[in-house]
């Protein structure tokens, strides 16, 4: 049985977020970190964007400044996505491919996200995998809704998936943040989005605490992966690194709206 490192849950802005989880990308990379599994959470709430999306297209920036919404590009891909500082539970997983590249790619997604589906199982919802197309991430579902998109992005032997997990979802609140055409569209966007997305609570009809979610998570990766985890925390390193990717990086608008460091 493979032992994992465990980062418990933490609050961080959406730019020290997307430090931590290329700097421990970049130490697991170096051999100075073990694969990880980590989970936390954003404060204040925050708008992401993939890597390579039009940030004015994707997101309502005159919004997130009236509101104090974080707005940060993700090193992954994958689409704009609004984090709520209450309404939801991120994770990252950073792990080493195995030799056949192209292959470990996809039996890293089918893991990680069959984790997901064994956690919400566990939590009485009875979640599926969705595969969609071949360039895009599976997202998994309830009935056909959606309640954990994910990304990924892989660098020299490593993958780097992070992703959400519903607990609630205000839709209004959502697209408030997210762009749309106008005003008419995105009354369209938030009625589609309504048939489309669930969460943990609408599912259950009640409240579960974040610190349980949090284990029975655990749970799912531990079985999903085949893996042991043990918390841990971050390395003096992966913290000096992190400092510096924010501030250097994923803090400037440089990189935020034209995607060039």
């Amino acid at each position: 049985m493979a032992y994992w490192r465990l980062l418990k849950p933490e609050m961080h802005s959406a730019y020290a977020n997307m430090a931590i989880d290329e700097a421990i990308l970049m130490a697991r990379i170096e051999g100075k970190a073990p694969n990880t599994l980590r989970f936390y959470g954003w404060h204040p709430s925050a708008v992401s964007i993939g890597r390579f999306q039009d940030i004015y297209k994707e997101v309502n920036l005159g919004n997130c400044k009236a509101y104090g919404v974080d707005v940060v590009r993700r090193i992954s891909g994958g689409g704009a996505v609004y984090h709520d500082t209450e309404d939801e539970i991120t994770y990252s997983v950073v792990m080493r491919r195995e030799r056949n590249e192209a292959a470990d790619v996809v039996k890293a997604y089918n893991h990680i996200c069959y984790g997901l589906i064994e956690a919400s199982r566990k939590l009485g919802v009875n979640a599926e995998y969705h595969r969609r197309g071949s360039r895009q991430c599976p997202n998994i579902t309830v009935g056909g809704r959606k309640i954990s998109g994910s990304a990924q992005a892989n660098r020299k032997g490593v993958i780097l998936q992070h992703g959400t997990f519903l607990i609630r979802i205000d839709v209004d609140k959502m697209f408030s943040f997210l762009g749309t055409p106008s005003e008419k569209g995105r009354a369209k966007v938030v009625a589609i989005a309504r048939r489309r997305l669930t969460s943990i609570v609408d599912e259950l009809g009640d409240e579960v605490s974040k610190k349980r979610i949090c284990e029975i998570l655990v749970k799912g990766f531990e079985k999903a992966l085949d893996v042991d985890v043990v918390e841990g925390s971050l390395t003096n390193h992966e913290l000096d690194v992190a400092k510096k990717l924010e501030k250097e990086k994923f803090a400037t608008r440089k990189w935020n709206l034209e995607g060039k460091t």
